[in-house]
């Protein structure tokens, strides 16, 4: 979950990658309609095993790690996805139809 201030877009620069990366997957014009929960699951845990600059290389999995007990994370649907297997293309979810 993220939150922002009203009117604080500076706060928000740092999730405009995942933005980016969803529609990687979801190209504007795609149909929502077939997400469930186990799809955005699987969406969020190949954009969160995604090595980032601004994390120094580390994913942001990885970088979640350092505060947040794995179990939790586990509880939350999302899990690691090894590097060679991020798949952020409409082929993840199969639902870039219109």
């Amino acid at each position: 979950m993220f939150y922002c201030d009203p009117g604080a877009a500076w706060q928000k620069g740092a999730i405009e990658k995942n933005h980016e990366y969803i529609r990687y997957v979801l190209p504007k014009g795609s149909s929502f309609d077939k997400l469930t929960q186990e799809k955005v699951n699987m969406l969020m845990s190949n954009i969160n095993s995604t090595s980032r600059d601004i994390l120094n290389g580390k994913t942001p999995y990885n970088a979640i790690l350092l505060t947040l007990d794995e179990q939790i994370i586990n509880k939350l649907g999302v899990r690691k996805i090894q590097t060679d297997e991020v798949n952020l293309s409409p082929r993840l979810l199969k639902v870039g139809d219109k």
